[in-house]
């Protein structure tokens, strides 16, 4: 469902509590991504955003993305946890929309070298642009399929190369129909990314690449990283921005 974030100057689909599913820059706007390098604390990140937003003379409702990264994969009940106060933080900055947080997200813990305690890796906002391309993010998607009123993993348990082939469907099947819904296509992206430490080498070609089109000409960029929650594999996020700031 399409929600109009008027004081944000985006548009994005209803997800759940932590995160929407998507967001697009209203006319007139853009999508900026900011990334941090080095990574910064979580507590310190949500400072440097506010100050980064009123340093680009923008309201805190302008931001649209958050990309998290975490100490190691969590139990369902431990990730419930986490979000408790990540959400409480964006409930203090008022973002919600129509009873809705319109904030993307993409979480993931990093299997090698991990993190010591959640960090903030970059953010998205908008801003005042002559940008005539769409831009757009997407919150980071997992194999989990919406089936009979329900929710299921796909090929849970399964990594061999077809349990992997079925779970990149799933995904590029929830990517692709939020990217329906926004009336955009793969083509305008820019960046995509995905998270998983099993080998999906032989899957770029046969299934991601096709579906990308000329936007596989970005390049793909493959964290050895796993989704935030227990049983869960593979994750791919996607964007298309035209200003990335590195901060």
């Amino acid at each position: 469902m399409l929600v109009e974030n008027s004081t944000g100057n985006y548009t994005f689909i209803r997800g759940i509590g932590p995160f929407s599913a998507a967001a697009k820059a209203q006319p007139g706007f853009e999508i900026v991504h900011a990334r941090f390098v080095p990574l910064v604390g979580l507590n310190d990140g949500y400072m440097r955003i506010e100050g980064h937003l009123r340093g680009a003379q923008r309201p805190i409702a302008a931001l649209c993305g958050m990309e998290l990264r975490i100490p190691k994969v969590l139990s369902r009940e431990a990730f419930d946890e986490f979000n408790r106060p990540y959400i409480e933080r964006l409930r203090e900055w008022d973002l919600e929309v129509a009873g809705a947080n319109p904030v993307t997200r993409t979480n993931v813990a990093l299997e090698c070298n991990p993190v010591p305690e959640p960090m903030l890796a970059g953010f998205y906002y908008t801003r005042p642009s002559q940008v005539s391309s769409e831009t757009f993010v997407l919150s980071g998607a997992p194999e989990i399929a919406s089936r009979d009123g329900g929710v299921q993993i796909v090929a849970r348990g399964d990594t061999s190369a077809d349990g992997l082939r079925r779970k990149l469907d799933c995904i590029l099947g929830v990517l692709g129909g939020h990217i329906s819904e926004l009336k955009l296509t793969w083509e305008m992206t820019t960046g995509i990314n995905l998270y998983t430490t099993f080998d999906v080498h032989e899957l770029f070609a046969s299934r991601l690449l096709p579906v990308l089109g000329a936007a596989s000409h970005c390049g793909i960029n493959w964290y050895y990283a796993r989704p935030p929650v227990s049983n869960l594999d593979l994750e791919v996020d996607a964007r298309a921005v035209r200003t990335e700031l590195v901060l």
